[in-house]
């Protein structure tokens, strides 16, 4: 999840679902009235232009209101491909007026506001669940069952959107109206519901493709190729400030522990340095072996705020270590086959070129440039230096205030490569 999460009130969600987006519209973004045959043409021509599922989801809702289908809350639900994230849904509500868009983590489904939702029938084995809840049985056949009957609905529907995947899509409707769903109704709703699942089959497809490629490429770069930069030698050279990172005596841990060790220690160092980088604006291009190599795009976040941003990112991910070293998690290897964990961190700013290379069959997209290489020399200064973190003049130059003030001159030093000596500082 690259999206911040937001403060869910006035609503309230389960424990590892987190709300992404909202939005307020309300009933506004539809039109006040509309015959069953405009709402099936919206969804035939112009909810093909839409691309944001919550506004999609939001507006086909209010046009089902203004339509005059009973429909008082639903609900919309896709799995996805994300190391973190099983799936995205969509809460819409005509009391409080809010289209909410919120992300499940893994451990979503093992809590028990999944497992005993009728939800989970239809995700897992494609049931389609209706509950009456004027009725005692159905109200008390699950805590959201006895929630939404307390609220006043009436009647509640989960149905499957597809069986394309071993996860299904699902939906759910819930009604205030006495007496449930009209059955006049059922089959317009069915038949609506049949052509929303195409604009969500459209859509998952897309979702998936972003979160594949910000997962292997960045954001930043993944946004790119998505957007057809796709042929070699395609991209750009911007400014920024590029951060690399290197952990200290890698190769002789390799030699102590085996392959799926030497992978845990490897994980546990790159989500530290990792979620410093994103959380302060970086976008990670690499992992190199124990390597991490990340920029600051200066026109994105500008020149000060980029060097701001990458000497905090670096002082937070070697926080992160330290507390790492302090207290090891449970599950890892024998602690005096490589504790402490040290790393080494190089901050250079400079003209790279950020862009597709490689063969004609296998393109990378990464970025490349002299700044690259001596960012590179930089930190190799780090162990000698005796200094975790290491950058040159021209980052210096560009900090503001006690992040410029704060910092110990190193001297001048000679880059391979470099005709002159750069100055270094420590931070």
């Amino acid at each position: 999840m690259n999206k911040p999460v937001l403060d869910p009130a006035p609503r309230t969600y389960a424990p590892h679902v987190y709300l992404l987006d909202r939005s307020v519209r309300g009933p506004a973004c539809a039109p006040e009235t509309l015959s069953l045959d405009a709402l099936h043409a919206w969804l035939l021509h112009e909810a093909t232009r839409i691309d944001n599922v919550m506004l999609m989801f939001e507006e086909f809702m209010w046009r089902c209101r203004a339509a005059g289908l009973a429909i008082d809350r639903a609900t919309l639900h896709i799995g996805t491909l994300h190391p973190r994230v099983i799936g995205f849904s969509w809460v819409w509500n005509s009391q409080d007026r809010l289209c909410d868009e919120v992300a499940a983590d893994a451990n979503a489904s093992k809590t028990e506001a999944f497992t005993r939702n009728p939800l989970s029938l239809v995700i897992n084995e494609g049931q389609t669940i209706k509950v009456d809840l004027e009725s005692e049985e159905g109200a008390g056949s699950a805590p959201l069952m006895r929630e939404l009957a307390d609220e006043g609905y009436t009647s509640y529907v989960a149905l499957p959107l597809s069986s394309s995947h071993e996860k299904r899509n699902a939906m759910t409707l819930a009604t205030r109206r006495p007496g449930g769903f009209p059955a006049v109704e059922k089959e317009y709703i069915r038949g609506l519901i049949d052509l929303l699942a195409l604009h969500i089959e459209r859509h998952i497809v897309q979702r998936i493709a972003r979160n594949v490629a910000d997962t292997y490429l960045g954001p930043i770069a993944g946004r790119r190729v998505l957007d057809g930069e796709i042929r070699r030698g395609d991209g750009q050279a911007i400014r920024a400030v590029v951060l690399m990172s290197d952990m200290r005596g890698f190769t002789q841990l390799a030699d102590r522990l085996s392959g799926p060790e030497v992978t845990m220690i490897l994980n546990a160092y790159f989500d530290r340095v990792s979620d410093a980088i994103l959380s302060h604006g970086g976008d990670i291009l690499k992992f190199m072996g124990d390597g991490v190599l990340a920029v600051f795009d200066q026109k994105a976040l500008g020149e000060a705020a980029a060097a701001n941003a990458a000497v905090k990112a670096s002082r937070a991910a070697l926080a992160a270590i330290d507390a790492f070293n302090e207290n090891p998690p449970d599950g890892l290897p024998d602690p005096s086959l490589w504790h402490p964990l040290k790393i080494g961190i190089g901050l250079h700013h400079g003209e790279v070129f950020f862009g597709n290379v490689g063969g004609e069959e296998r393109l990378d997209f990464t970025v490349i440039g002299r700044a690259v290489n001596e960012t590179s020399r930089v930190e190799s200064l780090c162990k000698p230096l005796g200094r975790e973190l290491l950058l040159t003049e021209p980052v210096r130059a560009a900090l503001s205030g006690e992040l410029q003030t704060s910092l110990n001159a190193m001297g001048e030093h000679a880059l391979r490569g470099v005709g002159k000596p750069v100055a270094i500082y420590s931070a």
